[in-house]
């Protein structure tokens, strides 16, 4: 379990203090160390998705007034996808208090980008129980506000490959991709899928990621690649 003064410390990061501190521990527990339903993090989990994306939503529509409803949802998608929050679970050190199995200790699952992310929207779920929704609006803002004040309309990288790629065939009057999945697999226990992007007239280029969804944006950035087109790489 977690002490006092390790509750304490995490509070400190969070720059939260919880009044049922169960529900940080609850938050913080991995399935591998609880696997009873209801004793693990998977709960908080779905519910902290919700206000994520109801709460990113909502930033970005005051923050971006010119912006599109594609456009919104293009920027939305890269703030709350799971590289961005693992990323900001490490800035916080979430990992370091992580109720994890003997098998994903052994393994380093205290830096796996898809535990990090969970435990994250977890967090934000054991928050919204503690105190609503507005206790959850003031920790979005704090943790995003770097990434929040990056976001343009202008910023390429708010648009993903595949969009790109769809647009880039559509100017030129071309067929629309085809995305394939070829393989999915076991990679360190977590899930890994490879998918071929094809282009008409094109060879077919391959791509793995931790989602069906990451192989394919993948794949679509090197077709992209391919077809000589200067993008940064965002996924």
């Amino acid at each position: 379990m977690i002490s006092h003064n390790v509750l304490k410390k995490l509070e400190t990061r969070l720059g939260y203090q919880f009044e049922n501190s169960d529900l940080a521990v609850l938050a913080l527990t991995h399935r591998s160390y609880s696997g009873r339903s209801g004793h693990n993090n998977e709960r908080l989990e779905f519910l902290g998705d919700s206000a994520l994306n109801f709460l990113v939503a909502e930033a970005l529509y005051r923050r971006v007034p010119k912006a599109t409803e594609g456009q919104l949802s293009l920027m939305r998608s890269r703030l709350v996808r799971g590289r961005t929050l693992a990323e900001l679970a490490r800035e916080l050190q979430l990992g370091d208090f992580l109720l994890l199995g003997p098998g994903e200790l052994k393994t380093g699952g205290f830096h796996r980008e898809s535990i990090l992310a969970d435990v994250l929207e977890a967090l934000l779920g054991a928050i919204y129980l503690d105190a609503g929704l507005e206790a959850c609006r003031q920790r979005v803002e704090v943790w995003f506000a770097e990434r929040l004040e990056k976001v343009s309309v202008t910023n390429q990288c708010n648009k993903d490959a595949k969009t790109r790629l769809q647009e880039y065939l559509q100017a030129r009057r071309q067929q629309p991709p085809v995305y394939q999945l070829l393989d999915t697999m076991k990679h360190a226990g977590e899930p890994l899928f490879r998918v071929c992007c094809q282009v008409a007239d094109r060879a077919g280029v391959e791509a793995e990621g931790g989602s069906r969804r990451i192989a394919e944006q993948r794949s679509a950035w090197k077709m992209l690649i391919s077809l000589g087109v200067e993008v940064e790489q965002c996924d």
